[in-house]
């Protein structure tokens, strides 16, 4: 099977995300940073519904809603499967969701945890995504990162069955706050010394995304793509 990991950045080159999953032909795709809208119909943003033509079933969950050229707009992160989904969920880290935000006023950092269970040949697979707390001023982390990654990791903990949990973490590598969710499924980023997740769209050069999986998944390949379709860099895994 193979996983696309990718912050879509909103979906703004949504034709080009288009033409890597062609490409790369995922059987599962975990994306944060999705704008979704009641039509298909937009200028600005590739809609979800696309890829359900595609042949992906979709799983949504959004952390806030917004008015956008009168229609409600909103904002999070997606699953999407070619296999059925045989349990959705959405656990919030941080805050609840908010129906129509003023970003002058409220705190942007709503946070939610997917997770989702699929079957292959007989196996329970639990498909976790998630888009990390932002700290504006480093990747480093503080107290609240530190809760929400022992909220995941504890929610990990519980699961049976084989895990893979993607996501843009805003966090370093060995950061204390990721170190919790190091220690117990494996960092696919740090296996392959990753130096960078980011590209020539921004000018940060972190590693912020990743993809974990749980010792029982035997990967058969993992990279950091170079096609420019956000500013961020899509990573794939085959198990």
């Amino acid at each position: 099977m193979k996983i696309l990991q990718l912050n879509i950045w909103g979906g703004k080159l949504g034709k080009k995300i288009k033409e890597l999953v062609a490409k790369e032909q995922p059987d599962i795709l975990c994306f944060q940073e999705v704008v979704k809208l009641p039509t298909r119909d937009t200028l600005f943003f590739s809609a979800l519904q696309e890829y359900e033509d595609l042949g992906y079933h979709s799983f949504f969950s959004p952390v806030f809603g917004f008015s956008l050229m009168r229609q409600k707009a909103e904002f999070g992160n997606a699953i999407l499967s070619k296999a059925p989904f045989t349990v959705t969920e959405t656990i919030f880290t941080r805050k609840e969701y908010i129906d129509d935000i003023d970003m002058l006023e409220k705190d942007y950092n709503v946070r939610n945890l997917q997770h989702v269970v699929i079957e292959s040949s007989g196996e329970k697979i639990n498909i976790l995504n998630h888009h990390g707390h932002h700290v504006h001023a480093h990747k480093n982390g503080d107290e609240e990162t530190l809760r929400q990654t022992k909220m995941i990791s504890d929610y990990v903990k519980n699961l049976d069955g084989k895990i893979i949990l993607c996501g843009d973490f805003n966090l370093s590598p060995k950061s204390e706050s990721l170190e919790q969710i190091n220690k117990i499924i494996d960092n696919q980023c740090i296996k392959a010394n990753v130096t960078t997740t980011r590209n020539t769209l921004t000018t940060k050069s972190e590693v912020c995304d990743y993809i974990f999986t749980s010792k029982d998944i035997t990967p058969t390949r993992f990279e950091v793509l170079s096609d420019v379709v956000s500013d961020h860099s899509a990573l794939v895994l085959e198990f």
